[in-house]
């Protein structure tokens, strides 16, 4: 396998978690959450919301390599998707009780994916690898907000 092919996978895969037996999409997730911890969570949200737009073109690039690699048009390896959703529904929070709510969040609408998460899906590609999640993250960025305001957090 050559270099860049090599590199694309290892982005695509968050370093190995999508290699993951179980749930390889909920690794991926998992991951981003030390990762946000520790790189992003003391800085704003608009720094914050930067980190996952500079994230999206990389993310999207390797998904799609990886998805041609693999000759599957959304691989279960392919889990860096669910590390930029992740962050997008992070954004903004503070402490381990809104991750885990974003992270409980992030995964029920990428599981069930309401409109239009699943037409996001449909883009082909790439881009539509990514997309989905990112309108996942959105949603559960919402959700998390709401439901932090109704525990009185907010």
């Amino acid at each position: 396998m050559r270099a860049l092919p090599r590199a694309a996978r290892l982005v695509a895969t968050c370093l190995g978690a999508g290699y993951s037996p179980v749930a390889p999409g909920t690794a991926g997730a998992a991951v981003a959450l030390p990762v946000f911890a520790l790189a992003l969570a003391p800085r704003p949200w608009p720094i914050q919301l930067a980190a996952v737009a500079l994230l999206v073109w990389p993310a999207t690039l390797a998904a799609g390599a990886v998805a041609r690699q693999e000759g599957r048009q959304d691989p279960a390896l392919v889990v860096i998707d669910e590390f930029v959703g992740m962050w997008l529904a992070m954004v903004g929070t503070t402490g381990w009780l809104a991750w885990g709510l974003a992270f409980l969040w992030f995964r029920a609408f990428d599981i069930v994916k309401p409109f239009p998460v699943g037409t996001a899906e449909r883009i082909p590609g790439g881009a539509g690898i990514v997309a989905d999640d990112l309108v996942a993250g959105a949603y559960a960025a919402a959700a998390t907000q709401l439901t932090l305001w109704l525990l009185g957090g907010r």
